[in-house]
């Protein structure tokens, strides 16, 4: 049984990871007014959207398959303060980070209703930080830290997400260029009529 636990964690951390990337990719390529990856901006990001519950869920069965398995030892109190563990305290210190970080994003997007646009796009701001902690947890903690798949998992979301955040601060990403062009034909029409 510690086995299957130990294997399900260390699977459902890596594709939590995976789809984490997805998920910063998806985010920052909805922002654009643009069509990405072939698809309508709304279709982005209702794709946004249902990875990142999907990565919520491989998250949360990473943690509860640690919390079951007898070799890992993590505690309740490991999963909120960080660096305290047991086992690599500086990387399941990330982890903690990367998973209070990503807890704070889905109670502010379940109240984001409530709380207002502002207060959530703040918050929503802490996945650009939690997505290269979770990396770094992933790096530097578990068994399959120094093998080739997990450094090229690694390396292949590192890519990515350095990919879309070249393209999120280079002049090629227009946000929202429709709008752009109707806040400027009114002008354009005012100052011709003048």
């Amino acid at each position: 049984m510690t086995d299957a636990l130990w294997y399900f964690a260390r699977g459902s951390g890596v594709v939590a990871l995976v789809l984490l990337t997805i998920v910063v990719v998806l985010g920052i390529g909805s922002r654009s007014g643009r069509s990405v990856f072939g698809l309508p901006r709304f279709a982005v990001s209702l794709l946004h959207r249902n990875a990142a519950l999907l990565a919520v869920v491989f998250l949360a069965g990473h943690v509860i398959g640690l919390l079951f398995d007898s070799y890992a030892q993590l505690r309740l109190f490991d999963l909120v303060v960080p660096f305290v563990g047991k086992y690599r305290p500086l990387w399941e210190g990330l982890g903690t980070v990367g998973f209070d970080l990503l807890v704070a994003i889905v109670v502010t997007s379940l109240l984001r209703n409530r709380l207002g646009a502002g207060v959530w796009r703040a918050v929503h701001w802490l996945a650009y930080l939690c997505w290269p902690v979770a990396l770094l947890h992933g790096l530097g903690t578990g068994t399959d830290r120094g093998t080739w798949w997990l450094w090229t998992i690694s390396l292949t979301c590192a890519g990515a997400v350095v990919a879309a955040v070249g393209w999120r601060v280079s002049p090629a990403f227009a946000r929202f260029p429709a709008r752009a062009e109707r806040r400027v034909a009114p002008r354009l029409l005012e100052e011709a009529s003048r």
